[in-house]
């Protein structure tokens, strides 16, 4: 027996029917961008956590539920980064595809919790490579028609992604090897550093509703009295308190602000996902570059010797030429 024509129409994506542009939806803002820059004006992208906002505690409205709902395609990260996407899926009864964009990498595993990885994988350029991989994958599998755009598009974002790889292994080549410690808000950077060559070190975990120890914070105040790094840097989706209080304490500079868990808006200078490794690679350059202000600790002694040396030779001159005095009255 045949199927009614109209169920036949249900089972076809709205977008096939000549209604609307495929609607791709992303869990975060880093991910809606590479998908824009892949599917081009052939797909319409939305970010379920908006810029500027953080996925980690981020807690769905019903908005995003209805939003969802409409999506032909849902692209999530994994890896522990979401917690609150089941259930949002869940509620918007959506029938779309939802693809995981970290298939392929290696995960670095958690140091603290067992059973869990640190899902910060596009820190890392290489991996970016991984994500746009998946992300043209499944656009081709949502609109095969557009197959060919969406190839050539991916071609040049793959050879944009490479050149940047390289600049920044580069860049952070210069900083002395000594400096090469990058200390922020919560340890979103651990596939940066192992992909460039930098010591990370954070106040919070890999997720920032995590608590704050006091063993953290005694942890990080030593590293920087041992290695003299020069600043410590704040993120833009994380509360800057703890690490401004930790480079007051050192007498340091706050090197700058990073982007980690999201992408700027279009007048900041991180609006894109490339634009956010350069600029957070140029701003940790520039910090771990700079000479410790505050005098070292033997010049400073050396300079406390010239004054006690000075004082003493006045208090033995004004002696002399006192008993010189009295002995010529006398």
């Amino acid at each position: 027996m045949r199927k009614p024509f109209f169920i036949l129409l249900l089972m076809i994506p709205h977008f096939l029917l000549g209604q609307d542009k495929p609607l791709v939806v992303s869990t975060a803002s880093i991910f809606a961008d590479m998908a824009e820059v892949i599917g081009g004006n052939l797909i319409e992208v939305q970010s379920i956590v908006p810029i500027g906002g953080d996925p980690h505690i981020y807690e769905p409205t019903p908005t995003n539920a209805q939003l969802v709902n409409k999506a032909d395609l849902v692209l999530k990260n994994g890896l522990t980064f979401e917690g609150w996407l089941n259930e949002l899926i869940e509620n918007s009864g959506t029938k779309a595809t939802v693809t995981t964009i970290t298939e392929g990498i290696q995960p670095i595993s958690s140091e603290t919790y067992q059973n869990s990885s640190d899902p910060h994988a596009w820190m890392d350029a290489k991996n970016g490579l991984i994500y746009i991989e998946n992300i043209k994958d499944a656009l081709i599998q949502l609109a095969p028609q557009y197959e060919q755009e969406f190839t050539f598009n991916y071609g040049l974002y793959k050879q944009q992604i490479e050149e940047l790889d390289q600049d920044i292994s580069t860049q952070i080549a210069n900083i002395p090897a000594a400096k090469r410690i990058l200390i922020t808000s919560h340890d979103a950077f651990r596939y940066y550093g192992k992909r460039y060559g930098i010591q990370v070190e954070a106040v919070l975990g890999t997720s920032t509703d995590a608590e704050v120890q006091t063993s953290d914070m005694v942890r990080l105040n030593k590293i920087i009295k041992s290695s003299k790094v020069p600043a410590v840097f704040i993120e833009t989706t994380v509360n800057p308190k703890l690490l401004e209080q930790l480079a007051k304490d050192n007498d340091i500079q706050i090197g700058g602000l990073l982007y980690s868990d999201s992408i700027g808006d279009k007048d900041s200078p991180a609006p894109t996902y490339l634009d956010m490794l350069r600029y957070n690679t140029e701003t940790i350059v520039e910090a771990l570059s700079r000479e410790v202000s505050v005098a070292e600790p033997e010049e400073e002694s050396q300079a406390n010797n010239f004054i006690l040396f000075g004082i003493l030779a006045a208090i033995l001159i004004g002696g002399f030429l006192l008993v010189f005095r009295r002995l010529n009255q006398a």
